[in-house]
């Protein structure tokens, strides 16, 4: 990751996002790559760990990336805004309208509902699989060096 330029007036925050978003969206890092931990981004950015946590909340604010409590930050799947998109297709086909919460007023829609639940899933089980492959290749490390 490259570091924002140092004449950049925006808070640093904003700074480390932006920098962590172009790498994303130039495809330097993958969809389901694991992002450096608060600790390397604040010595990348120069930056306090509230502020490199502070980047990352923007970041999954805006979909770009997920966090898997005690696993880590990772970059999320392409974002698919397609919701006015899917209405124009529902209406152009015939299929039903999405079904309204009486509660709490919000669209839902069970699949959609379904295949985020399953989305979640698939993250975490990602971070977990990763997670192994570190502990495998440090195994092979180990086993090289006896």
């Amino acid at each position: 990751m490259t570091p924002p330029p140092q004449h950049d007036p925006r808070p640093p925050y904003q700074q480390a996002a932006e920098a962590i978003r172009r790498d994303i969206q130039a495809g330097k890092l993958k969809p389901g790559e694991q992002l450096p931990s608060h600790r390397e981004l604040q010595e990348m950015f120069n930056i306090a760990n509230m502020t490199a946590r502070s980047a990352l909340r923007v970041l999954r604010e805006e979909g770009l990336i997920y966090t898997v409590q005690g696993r880590g930050s990772y970059v999320a799947d392409k974002p698919a805004d397609h919701s006015s998109d899917t209405e124009a297709a529902r209406a152009k086909d015939g299929s039903p309208k999405v079904e309204t919460d009486p509660a709490g007023g919000q669209a839902t829609e069970p699949i959609t509902e379904a295949l985020h639940a399953l989305q979640d899933q698939l993250r975490t089980l990602n971070a977990e699989f990763q997670a192994l492959r570190k502990e495998v290749d440090a195994m092979k490390a180990e086993r090289k060096q006896s």
